[in-house]
């Protein structure tokens, strides 16, 4: 993404599982200016789940993660965003 530092999210959606769920909140990434590093689907029974890691240069966390929240919600899905460092901080063995 350039020269600019670069923040580092984990990007996790769950709900039920319906069209335009990817189309969505993919859109709403690119929107933002954030690009997919990596990125996980799985359907099980219905319930649809994915998890990103974006990198994006937005410094504003809140309005970022407002932002997908507001998707989230227009979806009818659940997004959770979390700083990548904190997330791996989180889930170190």
């Amino acid at each position: 993404m350039g020269s600019e530092m670069c923040i580092r999210d984990s990007v996790t959606v769950v709900g039920a599982d319906k069209i335009g769920i990817v189309a969505g909140v993919t859109a709403t990434l690119s929107e933002l200016e954030a690009n997919i590093i990596e990125i996980s689907q799985t359907l099980m029974s219905g319930a649809f789940t994915m998890m990103m890691v974006v990198e994006t240069r937005n410094s504003d966390f809140s309005a970022f993660q407002a932002e997908l929240s507001r998707k989230g919600e227009a979806l009818g899905v659940n997004i959770h965003v979390q700083n990548e460092a904190i997330f791996n901080a989180m889930h170190k063995l």
